[in-house]
């Protein structure tokens, strides 16, 4: 059983997605990796629970045909 909610949870996903590009936009390819890991240490402190970060590794690891 899903302990990450994999359900659209976003007041506004498009507003977060602007948000995030506009992050990256003025950066390299370093200072953006290096957002990245932060926004992600940031998140996954604020989330807490182990079991639930480590399905999201695990999902996010997988590679879809999209992706590819």
């Amino acid at each position: 059983m899903s302990q990450l909610n994999l359900q659209a949870n976003f007041s506004d996903a498009d507003a977060f997605f602007a948000a995030l590009a506009d992050l990256h936009r003025e950066g390299d390819e370093r200072k953006s990796e290096r957002i990245n890991a932060r926004l992600i240490l940031l998140l996954a402190n604020h989330i807490g629970d182990q079991a639930v970060l480590i399905e999201a590794m695990h999902i996010a690891a997988q590679v879809t045909t999209t992706d590819e």
